[in-house]
């Protein structure tokens, strides 16, 4: 234990902020149905909407981002408030299919130097999303 307690102290982390979401993939569903498109094009970014719609449950994977940007906004302990807009994070994969988070505008600017981890996970009925972010910077 000493051991991985060195290595902790060692690494020199520090963790600015922890989020968690949890939505109903019916729910993100209803509201993509209800507007015409105003919903996903307020809130997803033009990669993200490419990605999702060529799913065949897209709206599974809509609702995966929107959980992630949730999650990433609790981890900022400001919610919505200020400069933040939706489309300031953006949740890709990368090659391995991780989700990678891609920060722009104000929220790219005030976290230079912060990694952005996100983890997705669904059920046929629910995603659930955690964020992690934290200071590279020293």
């Amino acid at each position: 234990m000493r051991r991985f307690e060195n290595a902790i102290a060692k690494a020199d982390l520090m963790i600015k902020g922890i989020g968690v979401d949890i939505i109903e993939i019916e729910r993100i569903k209803a509201s993509m149905e209800k507007d015409g498109g105003r919903f996903t094009a307020k809130v997803f970014t033009d990669a993200e909407i490419a990605y999702c719609s060529s799913k065949q449950n897209a709206a599974q994977h809509y609702a995966a981002r929107f959980a992630a940007k949730e999650a990433v906004s609790k981890a900022l302990s400001t919610g919505w408030s200020g400069a933040f807009r939706w489309k300031d994070v953006e949740i890709t994969n990368d090659a391995s299919g991780r989700p990678k988070v891609t920060l722009s505008g104000a929220l790219g600017i005030n976290l230079k130097g912060s990694a952005v981890m996100v983890s997705l996970s669904h059920s046929e009925t629910h995603v659930v999303a955690m964020a992690v972010i934290e200071d590279q910077s020293s």
